[in-house]
C-alpha cells in the first residue's frame, strides 16, 4: 500500500483509496450547499472530480437546499420513541405497532403524502427524514443499473423458496416482460460479522466481494457511493466523520492483523457507509432494520422503469412518492417502513452503518442529527 496519506483532523485516509476522491466530492457538495444557503460565493470543484460527478453533486446540492427550506414539523419525539423499541423488534407486530402509535402520535390525522423535497423534523428539532425526489442524474441511474446487472448471479442465488421473509421468493417479482433486473437481495460489506459473532471475532469481507469480480464490482458502485456519501456529509456531518474514522481505524487493523482481502477491498471501497444492500424487484412489508444504528441515517436510492410506487412509514403516518431517481434518508432501525413496488422494474440500494463495525473500530456514537436555526448540528 502507498504510504502517502491525507489527514482530516485525526482521521487518516490513504491517497490510493477510492474514498479519497469521494471524500472530496462530499466536501464540494457541503460547500455548495452552504454557499447556496447563505448566498456565498460560487464554489469551484476539485480538479480531481470528473464532470459527471460534479454534475451529480450539483443536482444533489440543489435538491438538498429545497428539502432544507421545506421542513415538516411533527409532534413526535424520536429519541424518546426509540427507547420504546426493543433491539430485536421487527416491526411486524401490528398490535404492538398500533399501541406505539397511540403512545407516540405524530400529531396529524390520517396518512399524509409527501411528494416534494422536504425534511421531517420532530418536536425537539431532530431531523427524522431527508426526502429528495428526482436527485440522481441519468448517468448515476445508469451506473446503478449496470452495477446491479453485474451482480445478477448473486442476486439470483439469494432468493429462497421459504425461510426469512427478506429472501423469500413470495416477496420478489420479475421485472417487466422478464427482461428487467434479476430479483434478489444481497449485502456488500468490507467488514461483515457473522450473525451472533459481533465483536467476538474479526470481521470479514462479505461473500459477494470475495470472488474474482470483486474489484470490478467495487469500481462499478463507486460513483453511486460518492453521491450517497456526499448527501450524508450535509445531512449528518457527525455520522459522516464517524464513518470516515471507522474506515480509517479499520484500515490500520486490517494491516496489523493481516485480515484476508480487507486491505485490498479498502482500496476500492468508496463510501463512509460500511454496508450496502442491493435490492431488485422486491416488495417489503412494514418493518424495521435491526442492523442499523438508531441515531444514524440509512440512505436509500431507487431507479428503474416503474410507476405508482410509495414508501410508507406508518409510525409517522406518512407516505412518500418513490419514483426513479429518488433518495431518502432515515433511521431504518427506528422508523418502521415498507415499500409497495408499483408496476415495472425497480432497483433499490440501501447504504447503512453497522454499529458492530464502529465498536470494533473504537468509534463512539455520533448522536442524532438536529436542525437549530439555520445550522445543522447534533446532540
Amino acid at each position: 500500500m502507498n504510504t502517502s496519506s491525507m489527514s482530516t483532523c485525526d482521521i487518516k485516509i490513504w491517497r490510493t483509496w477510492a474514498l479519497a476522491i469521494t471524500h472530496e466530492a462530499g466536501a464540494y457538495t457541503e460547500q455548495k450547499f452552504n454557499a447556496e444557503k447563505t448566498g456565498g460565493e460560487p464554489v469551484v470543484p476539485s480538479p480531481n472530480l470528473d464532470t459527471d460527478l460534479v454534475m451529480a453533486c450539483d443536482r444533489l446540492a440543489d435538491v438538498l437546499i429545497k428539502a432544507y427550506k421545506n421542513p415538516i414539523k411533527m409532534q413526535i419525539d424520536i429519541a424518546r420513541y426509540s427507547k420504546l423499541i426493543s433491539p430485536k423488534n421487527t416491526g411486524h407486530n401490528e398490535e404492538k405497532e398500533e399501541k406505539l402509535l397511540e403512545r407516540c402520535p405524530p400529531g396529524h390525522e390520517g396518512t399524509k403524502l409527501v411528494d416534494k423535497p422536504a425534511t421531517i423534523i420532530d418536536v425537539s428539532g431532530t431531523i427524522i427524514i431527508w426526502y429528495l425526489p428526482d436527485t440522481l442524474t441519468e448517468t448515476t441511474q445508469k451506473e446503478i443499473r449496470a452495477a446491479t446487472d453485474l451482480l445478477g448471479p448473486s442476486l439470483e442465488k439469494s432468493v429462497k423458496a421459504d425461510g426469512n421473509w427478506r429472501y423469500n421468493q413470495e416477496w420478489f417479482k420479475q421485472g417487466s416482460e422478464n427482461v428487467g433486473s434479476t430479483p434478489g437481495c444481497i449485502n456488500l460489506s468490507l467488514a461483515w460479522f457473522q450473525q451472533g459473532h459481533e465483536n467476538l471475532s474479526d470481521p470479514e469481507v462479505s461473500a459477494s466481494l470475495k470472488g474474482p469480480s470483486s474489484k470490478n464490482i467495487l469500481k462499478a458502485i463507486a460513483r453511486p457511493a460518492a453521491i450517497a456519501l456526499a448527501a450524508l456529509r450535509v445531512m449528518h456531518p457527525q455520522q459522516y466523520f464517524a464513518g470516515l474514522r471507522a474506515l480509517s481505524h479499520l484500515g490500520d487493523k486490517a494491516l496489523s492483523k493481516e485480515l484476508p482481502q480487507m486491505p485490498e477491498t479498502l482500496q476500492y471501497w468508496a463510501s463512509v457507509f460500511n454496508s450496502l444492500s442491493i435490492i431488485s424487484n422486491w416488495e417489503t412489508p412494514n418493518h424495521q432494520d435491526h442492523l442499523s444504528i438508531p441515531e444514524c441515517f440509512d440512505i436509500l436510492t431507487t431507479v428503474g422503469n416503474y410507476s405508482n410506487a410509495r414508501m410508507s412509514m406508518p409510525s409517522l403516518q406518512l407516505e412518500f412518492r418513490y419514483d426513479s431517481g429518488c433518495m431518502i434518508a432515515f433511521s431504518g432501525r427506528i422508523v418502521r417502513h415498507g415499500f409497495d413496488g408499483g408496476e415495472g422494474d425497480r432497483i433499490a440500494w440501501a447504504w447503512y452503518m453497522r454499529d458492530s463495525v464502529h465498536i470494533y473500530a473504537g468509534v463512539p456514537s455520533c448522536g442524532w442529527a438536529m436542525v437549530e436555526g439555520r445550522i445543522l448540528t447534533t446532540v
